[in-house]
């Protein structure tokens, strides 16, 4: 898979942990970016996504808001 999975996220969100677990159990390799912690990531999340809410999910360029389980499916190509 050559698709770029980039997780903006904060440490509080159980939203968050439910995404990055579920792309653990698919064996899918992730960047995760505490926007709690870093403030650029945060206003690169919030240009991404017009969101101020986490998870934003960057799957090579196309941003998905919260856990969207089928658009995350749908997007990687995973059944």
């Amino acid at each position: 898979m050559d698709k770029q999975v980039k997780v903006y996220s904060t440490p509080t969100c159980p939203y968050c942990k439910m995404a990055k677990q579920y792309l653990r159990e698919n064996n899918i390799a992730f960047s995760d970016v505490d926007v709690s912690l870093d403030k650029e990531a945060a206003s690169e999340m919030v240009e991404k996504s017009g969101q101020m809410g986490v998870p934003v999910i960057d799957i090579s360029g196309k941003v998905i808001i919260g856990f969207d389980k089928d658009e995350i499916k749908k997007t990687l190509g995973i059944a």
